[in-house]
C-alpha cells in the first residue's frame, strides 16, 4: 500500500482528499502546515507528498526545498489555485514531479498519483538495472568496462595472492592507488594497507618516515618511533610517486626489498619485516635510469609485476559508467537531486580529452552538480575548458598515437554517438546516416558499450 502525505491548511480539503485516496487503496496522513509535514515525513515515510503551494509560514516551495535535501527520493506533487500557477511552474523547476490545479476533479488527483507510481516503478527498475551493470563492471573499488581495464582486473586477480613486488604506472589521476588497493584486498594479507607519497615528504624526514628512528638519533627525535615499514607489517606498503625517492634512499629501499630487513635511524641492529611493496609512478622509470636519476637495480627489483593503467582518453567507453557512479555518489554526499545529464553535456564529456583523467572527471561532475539548476546537468554547467575543447579526433591524431586500429576505433565510436544523438536514438536512421547496415550498427553499439544517449 503506497503512502501519501496530504499537506494543506484547509481542513475540509484535507478530509476530502484523505477519504478519496483511502478509497483508492492509499495509506494517508494529513498535515496542516509545512512544519507539521516535515515531522510526519520522518515518522510516516510517505512515498508521495501532495502539497498546496501557498500556506502560512512554510509554503509548498519551502517544503519542497527541505524534502529535496533530506528526502530526495520522495515524489512531490503540488496543488495550486489558478492564480498561483506561476508558483506551480516554479515548483516543477525546483523538482516537483507534477501539479494539479484547484479546483480539481477527484479523478485528476488519483490520475496524478497513478502516473507518479508508474514513474517510481520505472525508476526502481532502472536503478536495479544500473546496479547490475555496476556489479558486472566493478572490481573492488574500480569501475570499468574497457578491454584494457578488464585485462588489469584479470592480472590483479591472478597475481594478488603472491608477495611479488608490483610497479603500477600511468598518468596522474588514472587510479593507480585503486589498483594497488585491489591487489592488497585480493591478496588475503591481514595487515594494513599503508600509502605514502614519496614526493610529499621532505627529503630530510623521509628516511625516518619509512624506517623509523631511535630516541636521540637526531635533534627532534625525542622518543623511539616505528617507521611505515613496521606499520605495514603483515600488510602492504604503497610507495606512490616512487620516482621522487632520493638516490640515497633508493639504496636503502633496495636493501630492504632484497633482505626483508630494515634498520631504524640510530639503531645498530636490523629488524625483520614482512610486507608487500607496491610502487607507483607517473614517470618513465626506465628513462629515469638511463638519465642516472633512478637506480637501475632498484627499477628491475620493483618492476617484477608491471601494471600500466591507461589514460581515460584511451578508454572512453568507461566514461558513461564513471559519470553514472559520480552522479549517484554525489547525490548521496551533497544532498543534491541530479538525475543525469542531457545529450549535449554527455557528448562534451565523452569527447573531451581528460588530461587530468578520472580525477578531473570526478571533480567536473561535482562542480556541474552544484551549479545545475534543474534535474539534469546541461552543457552550460560544464567548465569552459570542456565546452571549448579541441575536437577528439584531432586530439587523437596529434597525441603521437601510431596505431591505425586504435585511432579508427576512437573516430568510429564518436561518429556513431553523434549519429545516434542526431537521430534521437533511432538506430535505423542512424545506420542510414553512417552508411552502414542496421546489423553492423547494432554490433558496433554493443562492442563500444554505447547506451544512455
Amino acid at each position: 500500500m503506497k503512502r501519501v502525505l496530504v499537506v494543506d491548511d484547509e481542513e475540509n480539503l484535507r478530509v476530502v482528499l484523505r477519504t478519496l485516496l483511502r478509497r483508492h487503496g492509499y495509506e494517508v496522513e494529513t498535515a496542516a502546515s509545512g512544519e507539521e509535514a516535515l515531522s510526519l515525513v520522518e515518522s510516516f515515510g510517505p512515498d508521495f507528498v501532495l502539497t498546496d503551494v501557498r500556506m502560512p509560514r512554510m509554503g509548498g516551495l519551502d517544503l519542497l526545498a527541505m524534502l529535496q535535501v533530506k528526502h530526495n527520493e520522495t515524489t512531490v506533487i503540488v496543488m495550486s489555485a489558478y492564480g498561483n500557477m506561476d508558483m506551480a511552474m516554479e515548483a516543477m523547476k525546483a523538482g516537483a514531479y507534477d501539479y494539479v490545479q484547484k479546483p480539481f476533479k477527484p479523478d485528476e488527483v488519483v490520475l496524478a498519483l497513478r502516473k507518479a507510481e508508474e514513474r517510481e516503478t520505472l525508476r526502481r527498475e532502472n536503478r536495479a538495472l544500473r546496479e547490475e551493470i555496476r556489479k558486472e563492471h566493478r572490481f573492488e573499488d574500480i569501475l570499468a568496462k574497457s578491454p584494457q581495464m578488464k585485462e588489469i582486473f584479470r592480472t590483479v586477480a591472478k597475481v594478488a595472492e603472491y608477495k611479488t613486488t608490483a610497479l603500477v604506472t600511468g598518468e596522474s589521476g588514472v587510479g593507480k592507488e585503486l589498483v594497488a588497493r585491489a591487489l592488497h584486498r585480493r591478496s588475503g594479507r591481514r595487515g594494513p594497507f599503508v600509502p605514502v607519497n614519496c614526493g610529499a615528504i621532505p627529503e630530510n624526514l623521509l628516511e625516518s618516515e619509512l624506517f623509523g628512528h631511535k630516541k636521540g638519533a637526531f635533534t627532534d627525535a625525542v622518543q623511539d618511533r616505528r617507521g611505515l615499514f613496521e606499520e605495514s607489517g603483515g600488510g602492504t606498503l604503497f610507495l606512490d610517486e616512487i620516482g621522487e625517492l632520493p638516490l640515497g634512499l633508493q639504496v636503502k629501499l633496495l636493501r630492504a626489498l632484497e633482505e626483508e630487513k630494515i634498520r631504524r635511524l640510530g639503531e645498530t641492529r636490523d629488524l625483520k619485516v614482512d610486507l608487500r611493496i607496491i610502487a607507483a609512478t607517473h614517470r618513465d622509470l626506465l628513462a629515469e635510469t638511463k638519465a642516472g636519476r633512478f637506480r637501475e637495480d632498484l627499477f628491475y627489483r620493483l618492476n617484477v609485476l608491471p601494471i600500466h593503467v591507461p589514460p581515460l582518453r584511451e578508454r572512453r567507453e568507461d566514461i558513461p559508467l564513471l559519470i553514472e557512479h559520480f552522479v549517484s555518489r554525489n547525490n548521496a554526499r551533497l544532498g543534491t537531486a541530479v538525475r543525469g545529464l542531457d545529450g549535449e553535456a554527455r557528448r562534451l564529456l565523452y569527447e573531451y580529452s581528460w588530461p587530468g583523467n578520472v580525477r578531473e572527471l570526478e571533480n567536473t561532475i561535482e562542480r556541474a552538480m552544484v551549479l545545475a539548476e534543474g534535474e539534469q546537468i546541461t552543457a552550460a554547467d560544464l567548465p569552459e575548458r570542456v565546452r571549448e575543447a579541441q575536437d577528439p579526433v584531432q586530439t587523437q591524431l596529434v597525441s603521437g598515437e601510431m596505431s591505425i586500429k586504435k585511432t579508427t576505433r576512437v573516430i568510429e565510436e564518436i561518429l556513431i554517438r553523434r549519429a545516434l544523438q542526431k537521430t534521437k536514438g533511432n538506430r535505423t536512421r542512424a545506420a542510414e546516416v553512417l552508411e552502414i547496415s542496421h546489423r553492423a550498427l547494432l554490433y558496433k553499439i554493443k562492442d563500444y558499450g554505447i547506451s544512455d544517449l
